[in-house]
């Protein structure tokens, strides 16, 4: 596989910038997902120790990837301790 790109490459020097993008694409998309499964709570990876592992978290979590206008600190519980 990587000999016919690097051939490619040779042949038509202009498709290197492409190369290089989709590696980058593909790489940045794969450590986004891996970020997503290793630190968030919404995965659940062990169901018999910890089954609902979001009901744990405090109000002030902040769940979104990049919160513009909330404050997640001054958020206070609305619902009842389970």
């Amino acid at each position: 596989m990587l000999r016919v790109l690097s051939r490619q490459a040779r042949k038509k020097p202009g498709l290197i910038p492409l190369f290089f993008f989709i590696s980058l694409g593909m790489g940045g998309a794969g450590l986004y997902l891996l970020r997503l499964a290793l630190r968030h709570p919404e995965c659940s990876w062990d169901r018999k120790n910890n089954p609902e592992p979001w009901t744990k978290l405090s109000p002030s979590h902040q769940y979104k990837f990049v919160a513009i206008n909330t404050d997640y600190k001054k958020l206070k519980k609305e619902g009842p301790d389970f």
